[in-house]
């Protein structure tokens, strides 16, 4: 494969320089030549869709509960940058319509990972007022949320984001819903299950890249890209 088009998506942002999933972890991955953003949505109680990973606030914002709990105006009064670093403070939560008015439109390719059900249609609206969709995935580790998203749209690329080792069952799977990715753990994976993979037409894509020994491992493999913080 062409290393030169091996796509290092930046993990929630640059996440290890920022406080993953705010605007300076985004801005900051630009300045870092990164190719590829990764950024992960969920639904607030007055159903605006922001950016968030896990399932409860508590360890990274200044409030505790889910983003379920609190309407849109509400988490904008927590503080999700200090947990970081204190020269964060203040930071807030991103609306993802604001994300993608100000990213989408860049030479980038997004991993847009949907980490609750219910979203799917106002997901993908979003991103069609800012983007053909020619450099986006969504992904999840949910199979029904992109089953559910390839019902709305037959044309999106997919990405199914696993735990498991690529075996010809979750290939199956996959190309059952017309996936283009598949994403298994960057510890786990093989050259073999890359290889199984690319022969049923499946780009590889690895998350789960904890340190620069698994990366430089992971670079050697025959893959679309893979998450870095």
């Amino acid at each position: 494969m062409n290393k030169n088009k091996l796509i290092n998506y930046a993990h929630r942002g640059a996440s290890a320089y920022a406080p993953e999933n705010t605007m300076p972890s985004f801005e900051l991955a630009l300045e870092l030549k990164a190719t590829g953003i990764e950024l992960d949505l969920q639904k607030t109680k007055d159903n605006k869709i922001v950016i968030f990973h896990d399932k409860k606030i508590d360890k990274k914002s200044s409030s505790s509960g889910r983003i379920s709990d609190y309407t849109y105006e509400q988490l904008l009064q927590f503080d999700f940058g200090s947990w970081f670093n204190k020269k964060y403070a203040g930071e807030k939560i991103v609306l993802f319509e604001n994300f993608a008015k100000q990213f989408l439109s860049k030479k980038l390719i997004f991993a847009i990972e949907l980490k609750v059900s219910g979203i799917e249609h106002d997901v993908l609206n979003i991103i069609k007022k800012y983007s053909n969709f020619d450099n986006i995935y969504i992904t999840s580790f949910d199979y029904q949320i992109l089953y559910n998203v390839r019902k709305i749209n037959h044309d999106v690329k997919l990405g199914w984001l696993i735990e498991d080792n690529i075996n010809t069952d979750n290939i199956t799977k996959a190309l059952n819903i017309n996936c283009s990715q598949i994403c298994p753990n960057a510890q786990k994976v093989s050259k073999e299950e890359i290889k199984l993979a690319n022969a049923f037409g499946l780009a590889v894509r690895l998350w789960g890249v904890v340190n620069e020994d698994v990366m430089k491992k992971c670079y050697k493999l025959d893959i679309e890209g893979m998450t870095v913080n």
